[in-house]
């Protein structure tokens, strides 16, 4: 995830870098269950409205909670499926933050009623994210029901009038991106805590419909508008928090961002880029789906490590016989095409593996989702020089 709000706050008000600190586990994405709702068009999980077969029991949930806890895992958020849908939904989560857990919930909005608020805002989530994929038509379509932007935006009003953290999440694609203007201005006009801009990756229904994802020139001016607002919001001191996910060419595309607005601020920045460090797929960021079975994150489930009813988690994830996880653990990674021959490697991490491998069969294959032109990855010529 890269936040973006944090380098607009480095704007702001500077602070000296400090050493880079990794985590000291993974943040964990645990998909609880697969069973939805609703039927998604970029759904990476492939869900459906009815129950699967082989899902963790609930303690098999709590037992697994335990060997996250000793694996050192930070945080753990709970999707889906539709995490509401899963019954224990509150047990596993109550028994997270009672181990200390930074505890997340992410769900389509459309099942947090009146019933179930009371339960959401007493078991203290840290966080709870729904998704918003545009205005009312746009969303109903991409979630395939009438009904659905309605139903979760009253989710949205009713966390916070509950008082949890609520955010929106936006996956970015050509059909919707008309829509992402008024969505960055709803937020404005609910007085919605967080941004989450999703780029699509091709991984579950997400990748059967890869031809819909944004065109380059779509997803860059998706970006400027973005910055543009989280550095409104910075500067005049509004509590608003930006994120991206699922590109960290989103990095370097900031640092060009800064060095035509900000000139003599790019080393710095470039800095704290490179502590970021970019991709962080089987590293700092792991997935567990609803069957048990680990991934390097969520859009990897077509590629288990191990499942946790017959290894531990933190066993599974030192293990680097798999040849992807070795080399998404090596420092600098193995990569190739542009993403070799990138000049800001130290920012992006070679971006998402998953999208190569889909397209190429190649794990180390330069990542076609990069949006970036030659210029601007240092592979001819270019105007942006550290300050």
């Amino acid at each position: 995830m890269f936040r973006v709000s944090q380098f607009m706050q480095e704007l702001v008000h500077p602070t000296p870098p400090g050493p880079r600190r990794n985590p000291p586990g993974p943040v964990v994405i645990w998909n609880l269950v697969r069973r939805c709702n609703l039927t998604c068009k970029h759904c990476y999980s492939i869900s459906a409205d009815k129950d699967f077969a082989g899902e963790l029991s609930t303690d098999e949930a709590l037992r697994t909670l335990d060997d996250l806890k000793a694996a050192r895992v930070p945080v753990v958020i709970l999707s889906g499926g539709e995490p509401l849908l899963r019954p224990d939904i509150f047990t596993i989560a109550r028994r997270a933050k009672a181990l200390g857990f930074y505890v997340g919930l992410s769900s389509n909005g459309t099942l947090v009623n009146a019933a179930n608020i009371d339960a959401i805002a007493d078991t203290g989530f840290d966080y709870v994210g729904i998704s918003l994929d545009g205005l009312r038509a746009t969303h109903d379509i991409f979630r395939r029901k009438a009904g659905a932007f309605d139903a979760a935006l009253a989710g949205i009003r009713l966390c916070k009038a509950a008082g949890a953290r609520v955010g929106m999440r936006f996956t970015l694609a050509q059909e919707n991106a008309h829509d992402f203007p008024a969505l960055l201005d709803l937020m404005e006009t609910e007085g919605i805590d967080k941004f989450y801009l999703s780029h699509l990756n091709y991984a579950g229904r997400g990748n059967r419909n890869r031809q819909g994802d944004a065109h380059f020139v779509t997803t860059r001016a998706a970006m400027d508008r973005l910055f543009e607002r989280a550095w409104d919001a910075a500067r005049n001191g509004r509590a608003r928090e930006f994120v991206t996910g699922n590109n960290d060419a989103d990095g370097v595309y900031l640092l060009h961002w800064v060095a035509r607005r900000f000139p003599e601020r790019v080393g710095p920045i470039r800095a704290r880029l490179e502590r970021w460090g970019g991709n962080a797929s089987g590293v700092n960021i792991a997935n567990i789906d609803n069957l048990g079975d680990v991934h390097p994150d969520t859009m990897w489930w077509n590629y288990p490590l191990g499942n946790v009813r017959a290894r531990r988690f933190g066993d599974i994830w030192a293990d680097v016989s798999d040849p992807l996880m070795a080399g998404l653990k090596q420092s600098p990674r193995p990569v190739g095409g542009r993403c070799a021959a990138c000049a800001h490697r130290a920012i992006c991490n070679g971006n998402t593996r998953v999208r190569a491998w889909q397209t190429t069969g190649d794990f180390w294959a330069e990542d076609p989702g990069c949006y970036l032109d030659d210029a601007e990855i240092g592979l001819v010529p270019a105007a942006l020089e550290p300050a």
